[in-house]
């Protein structure tokens, strides 16, 4: 594996400021596109954890006094704080995550709608009121925050996914400490700059970098009261097993195995688009992508040619250069591990249409020759006893199943052990309302291939595709981020506040 002179070098964000410790230990960061090592991210102790959490512990007792409009202030300028620095904040997507400009730039916007949905937090943590419940005594609900909460967010989306969570975290009155991934960890820097810069108080927004000591020191940490988590099914298991174990508030999003119905009816071209969109989108490196299309058939065969026309069309290439629509896998071993999903689908007995292990890559050979390679595959005649198909890929395979009726389609899609998302192609509306009704899944989409709510609504799945009852954003995340209290009172005496004849404001 070729390296670089180390450019840079990422650090934890503690109290406002970046970390002025020595680390024991440290990661490599990679350009994906190249192989090469691009910088070193400091690995987080158990100490240098509960450093993060003293700090935020103390800036959330202030924190969670301030006003809901001194909070909502600091919010909108947050978002046009990352909305000026988009362009930048996309571009350290590319660098270390390896996807194309417009993905990253899209990762960006995405989580800028979870910011805007907290900058409404005055209406959002309104409570009820109910006047003269017994004589004279009246009764209300609120909801107050938590004290100091984490997330632990996964590689492939470095921005959006911690920004699912901190918004609404800190807009309800918390103090919040990221864990990012280690293989990407610069985002996380530039939003805590930002932070910074929006007049949040020093300690309200933390970030520690590491692997599984400094997940463990999260998740054990007596004074972090909830934890929030996206990855893979197996983590997530742990984390919520975990984290519930040490009295915390838990909800930890697992993998998923996302399933896109086409049936007879539905427009080919149209279903064929959104395969190839929303399988090899990002590399497939998305816990919404769809890694499974059920064919109902007589139009299997159809659907197969139209999707390899469409991807022989794909350019594959750097992140950085405005040519590529699909960038590289994160890191070496995953791109193995990918495409190894290839050689065991034909073993079983798939065909395999098109093999992304010979990919052309655009750009200079020199520069590109060590990247982490693999085009859009795609497996036909794949069954449910094949690897292909019960694990989750994580890359850009794109398996395709016949399936003779709605029925045999539906029952397929209710077996997995997975419920995250799955779409639906057709242009019976008999049938899409009654498959929305009968599919055992969290988010459902009709002829949308990536059914990702907005973010006044919640995402999350069902299955083993969720561990813990909340899901994240939304109002459920204002939920999760706070606990209820209800106040019975009766006032015997009314009070006088004096005469004030100006004009009354916030404060």
């Amino acid at each position: 594996m070729a390296t670089d002179t180390y450019s840079k070098h990422v650090t934890h964000w503690i109290g406002g400021k970046p970390w002025t410790g020595e680390a024991e230990r440290r990661g490599d960061i990679y350009n994906p596109a190249t192989g090469h090592i691009s910088g070193t991210v400091d690995f987080a102790s158990s100490q240098d954890v509960d450093e993060a959490v003293k700090t935020a512990k103390e800036a959330a007792k202030n924190w969670g006094r301030v006003s809901l409009a001194k909070r909502a202030t600091v919010l909108f300028a947050f978002r046009e704080l990352v909305k000026n620095h988009a362009t930048e904040l996309a571009k350290l997507i590319t660098d270390e995550h390896g996807k194309v400009a417009s993905d990253a730039a899209g990762e960006v916007a995405r989580g800028l709608e979870v910011v805007e949905f907290a900058c409404g937090i005055p209406h959002l943590l309104k409570g009820g009121f109910s006047e003269n419940v017994s004589t004279g005594v009246d009764s209300y609900s609120i909801r107050q925050p938590l004290g100091v909460v984490a997330g632990i967010t996964p590689f492939n989306f470095p921005a959006m996914v911690p920004m699912w969570m901190f918004p609404v975290a800190i807009a309800t009155g918390n103090a919040f400490i990221l864990k990012p991934s280690e293989k990407d960890p610069s985002a996380s820097i530039l939003l805590a700059r930002l932070w910074a810069e929006a007049g949040l108080p020093d300690g309200v927004f933390n970030v520690v970098h590491g692997d599984k000591v400094a997940v463990d020191a999260i998740l054990e940490h007596p004074d972090i009261a909830a934890v929030s988590f996206v990855g893979s099914t197996p983590i997530a298991r742990y984390v919520y097993e975990t984290g519930t174990q040490n009295g915390k508030r838990v909800q930890a999003l697992g993998g998923a195995k996302n399933h896109m119905i086409v049936l007879p009816d539905a427009d080919l071209d149209l279903a064929a688009d959104a395969a190839v969109n929303a399988g090899f989108g990002s590399a497939g490196e998305r816990c919404m992508a769809i890694s499974a299309l059920v064919a109902v058939d007589p139009i299997g065969d159809e659907l197969v040619a139209k999707i390899k026309d469409r991807v022989s069309k794909l350019t594959v290439g750097p992140g950085d250069d405005e040519r590529s629509e699909m960038g590289p896998l994160v890191t070496k071993v995953h791109r193995d591990k990918v495409a190894s999903y290839l050689t065991s689908g034909v073993e079983q007995g798939a065909t395999l249409e098109i093999d992304g292990r010979g990919v052309s890559v655009i750009g200079a050979e020199d520069e590109t020759a060590d990247g982490f390679w693999l085009g859009p595959s795609l497996l036909d005649h794949v069954t449910p006893a094949m690897s292909a198909y019960t694990d989750e890929i994580f890359g850009p395979v794109l398996s395709v199943i016949r399936a003779d009726s709605y029925s045999t389609a539906v029952e397929l899609v209710n077996n997995s052990p997975y419920g995250n998302g799955v779409a639906i192609f057709t242009n019976d509306g008999g049938a899409a309302r009654r498959f929305v009704s009968e599919a055992e899944i969290g988010m459902v989409g009709v002829n949308v291939p990536i059914p990702v709510p907005m973010a006044y609504y919640s995402f999350g799945g069902w299955k083993a595709s969720l561990f813990g009852d909340t899901h994240v954003h939304g109002t459920e995340g204002v939920h999760f981020y706070t606990r209820g209290k209800v106040v019975t009172s009766r006032w015997l005496d009314p009070s006088h506040g004096g005469v004030n004849l100006g004009f009354p404001v916030n404060s």
